[in-house]
This record gives C-alpha cells, sequence and structure tokens, in this order.
C-alpha cells in the first residue's frame, strides 16, 4: 500500500502570520494532516486564539507565539522557544508579509520601504537560516516554503516595494536549496490574488472586473492554497527543491 506522502505525523511547523488569511489555512492543513504546529505573528493574543481553535478541532499541539518577522533579533528567541517546546521543526513556512498603500512612487518613504524589505525578505532569510542549519544539525533535515507573490513576477508601480521584496525572496529561495540542500528542500508558492481579510478593505467592483482577465475569472479562497503548501511541507515533492509553484488562477 502506497505511503500517505501528504501526511504530516510525527512532525512540527513554524507557520509565521498564521493567526489570519492564508496562514491561518495552511496552519489548519497541517494540524489535519497529523503535524503539530506553532503559529507566529506580533499579535500574541490572534495567535493563542488561532491556536486554541485548531487544536481544540484536530487534537494535535498548537501553540501561538509572539514574533515580530521584521525584527532581527527577536527570530532566534522565537525559535528557541520552539525547540524547547517540541525539539524540532521539520516544516518552516515563511507566510508572513505586507504591502503598505501609498500615493505616488515619490511618497514611499524610507521608514515604508524598509519595513516592506523587513517583513517580506529580511525575516525571511534569517528565520530559515536559524531554523534551516538546526535541520541540517539534527540530521532530519525538513522543508522550508516561501509564500512569495505574483507581484515578484508582474511588478506594478502602486506595489513596487513589496514586489522587489518578493523578487529577493524568489533569489533567496533558489539560493538557501543549495545552501542547505541536500537534507533541507527550499520552495516558494507564488501567490495570486486572494480574498482574506485584506481584501474586505478593497474596490471590490474594481477588482471583479479586473478579475476577469485571470483564467479562472476570480480570486482565490484562502483554502486554495492548502493544496499547494501541503504538497511543497511533506514526502510528496520529495525531488522538488528551488523550485516555484505558481497559484494565481491564471493571472495574466
Amino acid at each position: 500500500m502506497m505511503h500517505n506522502v501528504f501526511d504530516l505525523s510525527g512532525r512540527t511547523s513554524l507557520v509565521t502570520g498564521g493567526s489570519r488569511g492564508l496562514g491561518l489555512a495552511m496552519a489548519e492543513a497541517f494540524a489535519e494532516a497529523g503535524s503539530d504546529v506553532v503559529i507566529a505573528s506580533r499579535d500574541r493574543t490572534a495567535c493563542e486564539a488561532a491556536a486554541d481553535t485548531i487544536a481544540a478541532r484536530t487534537g494535535r499541539r498548537v501553540v501561538g507565539l509572539s514574533a515580530h518577522v521584521g525584527h532581527w533579533d527577536e527570530l532566534s528567541d522565537l525559535v528557541d522557544a520552539v525547540y524547547e517546546r517540541f525539539g524540532r521543526v521539520d516544516v518552516l513556512v515563511n507566510n508572513a508579509g505586507m504591502s503598505p498603500l501609498y500615493d505616488t512612487l515619490g511618497s514611499v518613504t524610507e521608514a515604508l520601504f524598509d519595513k516592506v524589505v523587513d517583513v517580506n525578505l529580511k525575516g525571511p532569510f534569517r528565520l530559515s537560516a536559524l531554523v534551516g542549519e538546526r535541520m541540517l544539525a539534527d540530521g532530519r533535515g525538513g522543508s522550508i516554503v516561501n509564500i512569495s507573490s505574483a507581484a515578484s513576477l508582474r511588478p506594478r508601480s502602486h506595489t513596487l516595494p513589496y514586489a522587489m521584496a518578493k523578487a529577493g525572496l524568489n533569489a533567496m529561495t533558489v539560493g538557501l536549496a543549495h545552501a542547505l540542500g541536500p537534507k533541507v528542500r527550499v520552495n516558494a508558492i507564488i501567490a495570486g490574488t486572494f480574498l482574506t481579510d485584506v481584501s474586505k478593505a478593497w474596490d471590490m467592483d474594481a477588482f471583479e472586473h479586473r478579475a476577469q482577465t485571470f483564467a479562472l475569472q476570480r480570486g482565490g479562497r484562502p483554502d486554495e492554497i492548502v493544496g499547494a503548501a501541503l504538497f511543497l511541507a511533506g514526502d510528496a515533492s520529495s525531488y522538488a527543491t528551488g523550485s516555484m509553484l505558481t497559484v494565481d488562477g491564471g493571472q495574466p
């Protein structure tokens, strides 16, 4: 009988930005697949509430820990806390991200630019380095999944710092695959437009018009990131590393 390549039993997964949106959907799916899960974000209350809900439904050990991904020094404490509780990390999902609005390119401040790079690129690099080297040291290896964006491939003027940071995340994915291989695999999901809590602030009429140019003619549901995440997290993708998996509904 074939081994269930999507089974994550006995593993521990760390998901940043895991208290809402795509991160929450992935955290839930990992727990349902048998993994213990750590949810990390700036909002401790939201993390703990999400963790309690998932734990009650799945019976897995799920904890919420507070950490700002954009703050370099906080990440070593986060990793230490995860290893103290679980003794291992088998799957790291760098999902936390941000893309603040701005009026014109000239109005982009240094503070905004640095914040976008810190959360979308610098933090994932630091966390991947810390967790990846421990994955190597314990001999079990593991999987790192970076949540990138279609903006990294098709940048637009209104999201340029974000697109640049995500393009850097793509380059980091390939570089880390070589740096941490063969035991640790590193891949990215190129995510398109998903309808999460953030989308509640959008002009939905304008979005629906734009979505008609997508092959699927709609935005994605958060649960529609799950299949790709489970594939890259576990044994189903055992020969995939340094790859970019596009999940964007066919955005042009």
